[in-house]
């Protein structure tokens, strides 16, 4: 499906163009909250550039057998659309996904959204005060306003693995799951042991023949409290909307609670890891075993996952979990640096995402043709997640420090879309060309935030997708969720640079009719 950008004010359009006045990167679940605000807010001038062929973003392209999310269902929702029905208390991938369809449609946004259609940079023009967009194709745009809902987890990493040329089977990353491939009776090697892993792995281990995982480090994994939603529960959901609202609130408070355990040496931190040795045990039977499913590490310091089915299919007699690494791979099998040679038809890449790779592999450029990915040599940073200096007229969704351990994306979402929508209605309010965060603004923001986060688990030893190979941690927000909301509530102004605008014959931004 491929819709031309949408017109439907042609006083937010520049004269003799038809090009949108705001450009929104991804129609994913943030790239959709901001477009439907944009819409209540009555700015209809704006385009969706997605480079897929539908929405969903991550819940679109992770398709793997028992993908799911490990947030209840009610707050993975936005609080403006709430659904009453959903089937269970941890939805799974189609149902998400479907949810962001209707969203789409109910809200008219699929007229607004260039499906099919990848940004490969964007290049900030100061003389004219807009955004000049180049997709991969070579089609040129410009616009007042660039704003980002790309998210953390969109572009998977492979590791290259020594002579995987040599191998004739199948091979692929969980977020590209080959569904062409029957894997009954099959040998497969699964690399990795993230939270895509935890999820697939007990999903196909009853069909193989033999999986053998190549773990690196091990989870923290304690139990998932899913089930079933029952009619009686869905009926009393829709028919009495505050009683699913304060469902939703109730689990919002369990979860916020839930960062006391992020906290260095915290006895929130010692239950998870209480947990997730009694699941060991109660399933893992073989002492070695249980030694190498068994982190060394303090709970937290790497993502806590939920599952009630991973120890289970960790003792099945077909599984088998190697940490010697892999040295290379030959065809029809992968040779342990131990020496131990593992049979395979089959590679599933369970490693997770270049998370620390913000917005890469585009090209974006500021004032003074300045790039955000020297901006970010030292690893990415933003002014409250959502802005960098040097970039005006530029925001970002789920960006820099806006992820969490313990609580919803979507509710961190919406706070950066209502803090955008304040600069939005300032740039319109006061007829400005651009607001620009300024210098000493970010910086005192990310000192306070990375002072934060040095009192977390993050800040221990072990490695994880949450920081760079420095060590800078450039993924996790610092604190409750409640703080993020109070430092978001309100745009403060006085922290950015404010542009007045050029008079010139036609308006730049302006409210719509």
């Amino acid at each position: 499906m491929n819709a031309a950008p949408t017109t439907h004010s042609a006083s937010l359009v520049r004269a003799g163009t038809a090009t949108p006045q705001i450009a929104i990167l991804g129609a994913g679940a943030a790239g959709l909250c901001m477009a439907i605000q944009l819409k209540k807010a009555g700015i209809n001038s704006f385009t969706i550039y997605e480079k897929a062929g539908s929405v969903a973003g991550t819940w679109r392209d992770n398709t793997y057998p028992g993908s799911g999310c490990d947030v209840p269902s009610h707050l993975y929702s936005f609080s403006f659309e709430p659904k009453h029905d959903w089937s269970r208390k941890f939805a799974r991938q189609p149902e998400i996904e479907a949810y962001f369809q209707h969203c789409a449609e109910k809200y008219g946004l699929l007229p607004h959204i260039r499906f099919n259609t990848e940004i490969a940079e964007a290049a900030f023009d100061e003389e004219e005060a807009l955004w000049r967009i180049r997709m991969t194709d070579g089609e040129e745009v410009s616009a007042a306003l660039f704003i980002s809902g790309a998210g953390q987890l969109n572009q998977p990493f492979t590791p290259h693995l020594e002579g995987i040329e040599n191998f004739n089977g199948a091979a692929f990353h969980s977020a590209r799951w080959n569904h062409d491939i029957d894997l009954t009776g099959e040998k497969v090697a699964v690399v990795g042991s993230g939270a895509s892993a935890i999820q697939f792995v007990p999903e196909i281990a009853p069909k193989v023949e033999h999986l053998t995982l190549f773990q690196r480090t091990p989870n923290w994994v304690v139990p998932k409290a899913d089930r079933p939603y029952t009619r009686l529960e869905k009926a009393l959901f829709k028919r009495f909307p505050a009683l699913a609202k304060l469902h939703r609130y109730m689990i919002y408070l369990t979860l916020e609670r839930n960062f006391l355990a992020f906290l260095k040496d915290s006895f929130f931190g010692k239950l998870f890891e209480k947990a997730a040795r009694k699941e060991i045990e109660s399933h893992i039977e073989d002492p070695e075993l249980r030694k190498k499913l068994t982190p060394d590490f303090p709970a937290g310091c790497k993502r806590i996952l939920l599952s009630n089915d991973w120890f289970p299919a960790m003792a099945r007699p077909n599984v088998s979990v190697e940490t010697a690494g892999i040295d290379h791979v030959e065809d029809g099998a992968l040779i342990g640096k131990d020496g131990k040679a593992h049979a395979a038809d089959v590679i599933i890449y369970g490693t997770g995402f270049k998370a620390t790779d913000f917005l890469c592999p585009m090209e974006i450029k500021g004032l003074g043709g300045r790039s955000l990915n020297e901006a970010w040599r030292e690893g990415a940073e933003a002014y409250r997640g959502v802005a960098v200096s040097g970039f005006p007229n530029f925001f970002m969704m789920y960006g820099p420090n806006t992820n969490l351990g313990h609580n919803s994306i979507i509710f961190m979402i919406e706070c950066q879309v209502n803090y955008i929508m304040q600069c939005v209605q300032a740039l319109i309010g006061k007829d400005l060309a651009y607001v620009d965060v300024k210098p000493d603004a970010m910086s005192a923001f990310n000192t306070q935030l990375q002072e934060d986060i040095k009192k977390s688990v993050w800040a221990s030893g072990c490695t994880s997708w949450y920081k760079t190979e420095s060590g800078k941690i450039t993924n996790n927000w610092s604190s409750f969720t409640m703080k993020y909301w109070w430092q978001m509530r309100r745009a403060d102004l006085a922290h950015f640079v404010q542009a007045v605008k050029r008079r010139r014959k036609t308006p730049n931004l302006q409210a719509a009719d």
